[in-house]
């Protein structure tokens, strides 16, 4: 079993319902960023509200989860990253320290110019005023030259997995644009009186090809050496690779490591059939969850992205295309 997912086992594998793990998972897994983030200090989060009481709550949720799924019900998921948005509202929701979610600021032709994920009441550190949440959570794949050596990689030799944007950008944006919202006339405009604090709570998954491009002498500066980290598989490679037991894993559960009961985990011929039928007709990459027996459940201890045997070849042509954007 991997080590992260030995870890979210045996903190976690009491909370049975999937809502409460995907929290548990948000709330307390490794950032990406490291602390701070480099010539951004400050603005990576650091404590959550009501954190030394986590695990007693989330036991208790998890006993009585019907006020999660009735919040959860108000919105269609669509996006992975909306679903855990409305994950974290909850949590700030029921310990009072929600002051606003999704807040807007428009121009004067009414116009969008930015948006605030959360604003919270500052009270750490005997400080008042607000403080401003960027949440995202993000999945991404270790570019990766097969014909070089080991290198320390860029953050822009992360891609995303339909090769629509890069890490590097999507943290230039978070750090450089959205933490930068307060500064703003229109948003002090709506704003009550007082400071407003900024950081950024970036949380995810990074997939490499080799696993030692995960150590943190190959890591770009600025990301955490404790990320979450998983695999890159071709389906061509998938078939190389020796396991019993797999799960498919819809994409609005990708946050935790799957715990399932048996009937629903399938075997490796089921899973290898599945990728070549489902292949034939997308090029979307897939996460899959290898599944090994804990007591009268399965627990992911493996996971990797799948993607299609051409995958790297049109990586390679979109890298090319966006090392600095």
């Amino acid at each position: 079993m991997d080590p992260y997912q030995s870890r979210f086992h045996q903190q976690w594998q009491h909370l049975s319902d999937p809502h409460v793990r995907a929290l548990a998972w948000l709330l307390s897994s490794p950032d990406l960023l490291a602390q701070p983030a480099p010539g951004q200090p400050g603005t990576t989060a650091t404590e959550l509200p009501a954190q030394q009481t986590l695990p007693a709550w989330l036991a208790q949720l998890d006993s009585r989860p019907a006020d999660l799924h009735a919040a959860l019900k108000l919105h269609k998921h669509q996006r992975l990253g909306l679903y855990a948005e409305n994950l974290f509202a909850f949590y700030l929701r029921q310990h009072g320290a929600l002051y606003a979610h999704g807040l807007q600021v428009h121009d004067s032709h009414g116009r969008t110019i930015g948006e605030f994920d959360f604003l919270t009441y500052d009270q750490s550190g005997g400080r008042s005023g607000l403080l401003h949440w960027e949440l995202a959570t993000k999945f991404y794949l270790r570019y990766e030259d097969p014909a070089a050596e080991l290198q320390r990689a860029g953050l822009y030799d992360f891609l995303g997995p339909n090769l629509a944007d890069t890490l590097g950008a999507k943290l230039k944006k978070i750090l450089q644009q959205q933490l930068q919202l307060s500064l703003q006339p229109l948003a002090r405009a709506i704003l009550p009186p007082g400071p407003v604090r900024a950081q950024a709570m970036i949380k995810g998954w990074l997939f490499y090809r080799d696993i030692r491009q995960s150590r943190a002498e190959y890591l770009p500066e600025g990301l955490a050496t404790d990320h979450c980290r998983a695999y890159i598989w071709t389906v061509a490679e998938l078939e190389q690779l020796q396991f019993e037991h797999a799960m498919l894993i819809e994409r609005l559960h990708w946050l935790p490591p799957a715990q399932a009961r048996a009937d629903q985990v399938g075997s490796r011929q089921l899973a290898l059939d599945s990728m070549r039928r489902y292949f034939q007709i997308d090029s979307s990459p897939l996460v899959l969850a290898l599944m090994s027996p804990s007591g009268e459940l399965m627990q992911e201890s493996r996971r990797g992205m799948v993607v299609p045997d051409d995958w790297w070849a049109r990586a390679a042509e979109y890298r090319s295309q966006h090392s600095q954007r």
